[in-house]
């Protein structure tokens, strides 16, 4: 049975710039008067559309969109793993890299402002982590006829981590904090295999 249209399909740009003289990564807050997460941190990225020829290009036009770049001005680096998430989202990241964070216009319709985070602090400080829990409730019109003695009541199935990241006032999390683990991971693992 094909389940995928129960996800809601999106893709976003992990943007590393150059800045204070070292490697950081650009987050976005989105705008306070937006209906769907207001005010939380995240990448630029959003649903991937009809229009787009790949999750990659979705990633790319929606950079273009919130920070007011040209697509030309973002190095596309990589991809990373793809996350599934327990509240219905399949995300596709991306790794870029912005060449002239001067050249960056904010789209006020959906960011309020940009920070960034160096690379070497992220590195260097392990995330603090919680934990959700999966449950299912069978619904109003489920037949317990067919299965006696079957509860109605919530049925805890399986634990999750969620990370929390934490840079001055700002508090990276959710999925976007997911995307930055994988990431910091890969860097990880790539500065263990060039040490000595």
């Amino acid at each position: 049975m094909d389940n995928s249209n129960e996800y809601f399909s999106a893709a976003v740009l992990l943007p590393l710039v150059w800045e204070n003289n070292q490697l950081s990564i650009l987050f976005e807050v989105r705008a306070h008067h937006m209906l769907w997460q207001p005010g939380e941190i995240c990448f630029p990225g959003g649903r991937i559309e009809a229009i787009d020829s790949s999750n990659l290009s979705a990633a790319v036009r929606e950079t273009t969109e919130e920070l007011g770049l040209k697509a030309e001005q973002i190095q596309v680096l990589g991809p990373l793993h793809e996350i599934i998430s327990p509240i219905g989202v399949r995300l596709y990241p991306f790794v870029g890299y912005i060449t002239d964070t001067h050249l960056i216009h904010l789209s006020q319709d959906e960011v309020s402002e940009v920070f960034t985070v160096p690379l070497e602090f992220l590195l260097a400080h392990d995330p603090i982590i919680g934990h959700m829990e999966r449950c299912t409730r069978p619904l109003a019109e489920f037949p317990f006829d067919l299965v006696p003695g079957y509860s109605g009541k919530w049925k805890n199935r399986k634990n999750y981590q969620v990370f929390f990241y934490k840079y001055n006032q700002h508090v990276i999390w959710g999925l976007t904090a997911q995307v930055l683990h994988n990431f910091l991971k890969i860097c990880k693992e790539n500065l263990a295999c060039t040490k000595p």
